[in-house]
């Protein structure tokens, strides 16, 4: 959710900058910092905001020209409006011997699908500030563990999938230690 170009986003996410022009700035600068150019990013959507082209070309590419990075676009409720050519809307990723189901709405989410797939946990977008992550509870199955991996959660820029592997195993041993204390002796 970088929302380049979304001056309001500002103010609707209470981000820490003074116009539109700072958060771009700050966008392109931090995930330059993070990203190498040959690292591959998995993007959970809202790329940027509407509009047709900037410097005679669509915005995405405006964008994109200015990152580190391989992108790949998983398709956010704002790129439909921003001319992204991406037809992804979720993917199942393979790390550190983890399938990581990847979507932009948690919303979306069907717990019949993740089981097939044997995902072990869930990364999306799309909540901006609002929560680190979530446990949704498939009673008489699992607890799925959903992490907002949104830009707005991870110091403005991109988290690296070890990071989010290493914040994965945190939130499950609490969980699990929360279990086992309100199990009955």
């Amino acid at each position: 959710d970088m929302h380049f170009g979304h001056a309001n986003i500002i103010k609707y996410c209470n981000r820490p900058f003074s116009d539109v022009d700072r958060m771009n700035e700050v966008l392109i600068h931090n995930w330059n910092q993070r990203v190498k150019e040959d690292d591959i990013v998995y993007h959970l959507g809202d790329f940027c905001f509407k509009g047709g082209v900037e410097g005679g070309i669509s915005k995405p590419q405006y964008w994109e020209n200015q990152l580190n990075g391989k992108i790949i676009h998983i398709k956010g409720n704002h790129d439909r409006n921003n001319h992204l050519k991406s037809h992804i809307s979720c993917a199942v990723l393979e790390f550190a011997k983890k399938r990581i189901y990847a979507i932009h709405n948690p919303d979306q989410l069907n717990t019949t699908s993740l089981r097939i797939l044997g995902v072990e946990f869930i990364i999306c977008g799309h909540v901006h500030e609002k929560w680190k992550h979530m446990i949704i509870d498939e009673v008489g199955y699992k607890k799925w563990i959903v992490i907002n991996v949104g830009t707005d959660r991870w110091n403005f820029m991109p988290a690296k999938l070890e990071e989010v592997v290493g914040y994965y195993h945190k939130v499950k041993a609490d969980l699990n230690c929360k279990s086992n204390s309100q199990q009955p002796a």
